[in-house]
């Protein structure tokens, strides 16, 4: 029985595939010491921390600059570029009327977190939010799962962690909790199958299914 369910933000219920992408490409732009990386090269690598693809990226250690950039960039073509994913707000609400407790686990820093759930109303579904900022070791490590289960008060046998990434996968597996991939991740079902996800999700509605509330659907 699933009682809590953790949710990844970009790429899982927030579709900012297309920003991340569009702000990569848009700080490479600027250097002179490597050619920028196709798309196709990018998508890989998307769910670590923005420092941790700077630096794959870029080749060099110290990437506030282009962190810098890339958030400044990122701030201006949000809100025309970004949007939950099908069915989201419908199923979060459905969940939360069942008494399903939720949360969301991001490595995205608190800030643009925030900005985001409050801007899809989605922030008052969730009663832990751990990002990047409250984590010295962030995903694929067992810390911001467990740091969200110990805030919730939850158990992690029960509780179902949703990623379109690995490193969602392999954190909710270091914790010992449930994992769950999602077919719409740009990195596709077959890579997110590699790394032994309890569940794969090919439309939000699955949960509904999975946490056993009626969904009504024919």
């Amino acid at each position: 029985m699933i009682e809590t369910v953790l949710f990844d933000l970009d790429g899982t219920i927030i579709d900012t595939n297309e920003l991340i992408i569009s702000s990569f490409l848009h700080v490479m732009e600027g250097w002179e010491h490597s050619a920028p990386w196709t798309r196709e090269q990018i998508i890989p690598h998307m769910g670590g921390t923005l420092e941790q693809q700077m630096r794959t990226f870029s080749g060099q250690e110290e990437v506030a600059e282009y962190v810098k950039g890339y958030r400044a960039y990122n701030d201006i073509h949000h809100e025309a570029m970004v949007k939950p994913f099908p069915h989201v707000n419908e199923v979060v609400e459905a969940l939360h009327q069942a008494g399903i407790v939720m949360g969301v686990v991001t490595t995205k820093i608190r800030p643009s977190t925030l900005k985001v759930l409050e801007r899809f109303d989605l922030m008052k579904y969730m009663k832990s939010i751990v990002t990047v900022t409250d984590v010295t070791h962030p995903k694929p490590h067992a810390e911001p799962v467990l740091k969200a289960i110990e805030e919730l008060g939850a158990n992690p046998a029960t509780t179902l962690m949703v990623g379109d990434s690995p490193v969602d996968i392999q954190s909710a597996q270091n914790a010992g909790a449930l994992a769950a991939g999602v077919a719409w991740s740009l990195k596709g079902e077959a890579v997110l199958n590699e790394y032994g996800p309890d569940y794969i999700l090919h439309d939000m509605k699955d949960l509904l299914a999975l946490t056993r509330i009626e969904t009504g659907r024919s």
